[in-house]
């Protein structure tokens, strides 16, 4: 396996900490969660497109969107 094959263990790690960052009661935490989120959405982009995995990528945007709008709501 090559290199960049290898992004989707991170990938997958800051996405299981991103949801149970989300799940405090906090507001930092959970600003830190979509904070991890975003992460994870620039790293699945990354295998996805070293995998050809458009329909994933696709997912990504859409889902980073939604994060940018969950750490808007809870900065304010």
């Amino acid at each position: 396996m090559d290199y960049l094959g290898w992004v989707q263990w991170p990938a997958m790690l800051v996405t299981v900490l991103a949801a149970w960052l989300i799940g405090s009661r906090q507001p930092r935490r959970r600003v830190a969660g979509f904070s991890c989120f975003m992460a994870s959405n620039i790293l699945w982009v990354v295998w996805g497109l070293h995998t050809d995995a458009y329909a994933l990528i696709v997912l990504q945007f859409c889902l980073c969107a939604m994060n940018l709008r969950g750490f808007k709501k809870n900065t304010e």
